[in-house]
């Protein structure tokens, strides 16, 4: 069903613009995550420290399919996620490497971002995946709240060198 998948949409919500990220958002992103919180239930709960960020950043600017989260109130940079590993055969992408900063959580700013990117993939393909950090309880209630069913099976990831157990949602086309 993919029809050239468009990586690098501008996707402007009521509260939220979700642009392709550059690397002069690099100050306003460290920004969003340099709070601990931030990444205490993650698999990598050091990413709020420079270097350890710094390979983060350098990743989504790499990886070509990165997003900045922009309030668009204030301007403020307030997160970050992006696209990954386009299956065509299965008509499946993943929005995965999401955060967004602790002043933003527990309102709707996730729900806004994630129907934005959804709306955007689904017009590519039928399904898009998550993958969460089997402890990260925040994130699975997120995924919960915004429709995500779980998958049956635990999967590996390595994030820095290391591998990590991940629970698997999906979301499908409506």
């Amino acid at each position: 069903m993919t029809d050239s998948f468009d990586f690098t949409p501008v996707l402007e919500g009521p509260r939220v613009i979700v642009r392709p990220i550059e690397e002069g958002d690099w100050e306003g992103m460290f920004s969003a995550a340099a709070n601990p919180k931030v990444w205490e239930l993650h698999p990598v709960t050091d990413r709020y420290k420079e270097p350890v960020f710094r390979a983060f950043f350098d990743g989504a600017i790499a990886s070509g399919s990165a997003f900045t989260f922009v309030d668009g109130e204030t301007g403020r940079i307030i997160g970050s996620s992006r696209f990954n590993g386009l299956d065509e055969e299965l008509g499946e992408i993943e929005i995965g490497w999401t955060f967004l900063d602790h002043d933003f959580w527990g309102g709707s700013y996730n729900a806004e971002i994630k129907k934005l990117m959804l709306d955007h993939a689904f017009k590519f393909v039928d399904t898009v995946v998550f993958w969460v950090g089997d402890t990260n309880i925040v994130s699975m209630r997120a995924m919960e709240k915004i429709g995500g069913v779980k998958r049956e099976q635990l999967i590996g990831r390595v994030l820095g060198g290391i591998n990590y157990p991940h629970i698997i949602y999906e979301i499908r086309k409506p």
